[in-house]
């Protein structure tokens, strides 16, 4: 059931301010006392503007169906750049160009989190899992809870290894075993903090740029990572041009149904299509061969299969192709376990070629995954490239079944 138009009006209200002062930078402990002073702050890490972005991309909260704080900054990035409309989901769409092909160019907004189920009677919260969290992540973990008063801060409950008998110890972890502690005494220390019940729950995981730099260390990559790409290549093409009506989509929902890509994707109904996402690394300790073929530093990801889309075949051999000519080197990946926002731009209308290029991280679906910058500027060239390509005669083409000889 909806909520009340007052608690709604309250929760729009604070998701402002605290994008505001994610964006600026400030620490958690500032946010409830500095969100004012967020407003018109500049970036703060010098003259890496790209850097920069992917920080307060990572740090904003936004789990499937709270993406307010991110579309927000998606919707400054794009306005520069045409006009922006949303579809009924809360999706963001800009259109660049006036002729040509339709182009879509999708990355979603959400990040894996949760919203709060109910407060016990001595104050721990439980919560429901918005996306494939696995279990064994869930327990030890700070937690940032958005109630009607701000944020809360939280850390899921674990027993204590001395008092786990020895045969347990090795048990997985059940979810439904999951409880929030806000420091609460009861449930009335929890209501006075301000959290009820559907309170959207993020994982307290700050962006970090790691020893040596070049890799970025934070939580919501999955897609936030996309996000920054399609930014960084709509301000390219729109300086550079390019030959198409190229339609730049910031979905929603994407964790819990790749939602927001299936209404986007009916208001723009693409020729053809291309979704950016978190690739799948698989170049970590205890990793078996077959998960994944991809590794940090190593390219863009083509996903060439998963769970929920085929990309066609002579879209990605002229991807392929517009790599090897600008020098991009790219990663070949089949995922089982993975769907992807591309499967929707597939299905719109009446169909049209996709494909889902992924940025790999390691450690996507957790409270901190590990990015290369590499990986990420290389993906921003070979989709500008490609975009560039895609004139009315090579989409017509791609998009062309008829057997040879008829």
């Amino acid at each position: 059931m909806p909520r009340t138009a007052p608690r709604t009006t309250a929760h729009t209200a604070l998701w402002r301010p605290l994008a505001l002062a994610l964006m600026a930078g400030l620490s958690l402990g500032a946010l409830s006392a500095a969100p004012a002073q967020a407003q018109g702050q500049g970036q703060t890490q010098g003259a890496d503007t790209t850097r920069d972005l992917l920080q307060a991309l990572s740090n904003a909260p936004g789990p499937s169906g709270f993406e307010e704080p991110v579309r927000a900054i998606m919707v400054k990035a794009f306005k520069p750049y045409g006009k922006v409309s949303y579809d009924g989901m809360g999706s963001v769409i800009v259109e660049n160009g006036t002729s040509g092909p339709k182009v879509m160019l999708d990355a979603h907004m959400d990040e894996l989190g949760g919203e709060t189920r109910r407060i016990t009677a001595d104050g721990f919260v439980t919560m429901q899992m918005l996306g494939g969290w696995l279990d064994e992540a869930l327990p030890g973990q700070r937690w940032i809870i958005i109630g009607s008063k701000g944020p809360v801060q939280a850390v899921s409950v674990i027993r204590d290894i001395h008092v786990i008998p020895p045969e347990e110890r090795g048990k997985p972890f059940n979810r439904e075993n999951l409880f929030l502690d806000v420091g609460a005494k009861s449930a009335a220390d929890a209501a006075a903090l301000g959290l009820e019940a559907g309170d959207p729950v993020v994982p307290d995981s700050q962006f970090v740029e790691m020893t040596g730099g070049g890799r970025y260390m934070g939580k919501a990559w999955d897609d936030r990572v996309g996000c920054a790409v399609v930014i960084e290549a709509l301000k390219r093409l729109a300086k550079e041009g390019h030959p198409n009506r190229l339609f730049v989509a910031a979905t929603t929902q994407e964790e819990i149904g790749l939602r927001g890509a299936q209404t986007a994707s009916n208001v723009i109904l693409p020729d053809i299509g291309i979704a950016i996402e978190g690739g799948m690394a698989g170049d970590q300790p205890g990793t078996h061969p077959d998960e994944s073929n991809s590794k940090l530093g190593g390219g863009p990801d083509l996903f060439i299969y998963d769970v929920s889309a085929l990309p066609n075949r002579k879209f990605t051999a002229m991807i392929r192709q517009t790599a090897k000519e600008i020098g991009v080197p790219v990663q070949l990946d089949l995922v089982s376990g993975y769907g992807d926002d591309s499967a929707m731009m597939q299905k719109a209308g009446g169909g049209a070629p996709t494909m889902n290029i992924g940025v790999p991280v390691r450690y996507m679906h957790v409270h901190s995954g590990i990015m290369d910058r590499k990986d990420f500027d290389e993906t921003v060239d070979l989709v500008v490239a490609v975009i560039k390509r895609l004139d009315a005669k090579t989409v017509a083409s791609l998009r062309d079944f008829t057997p040879p000889g008829e």
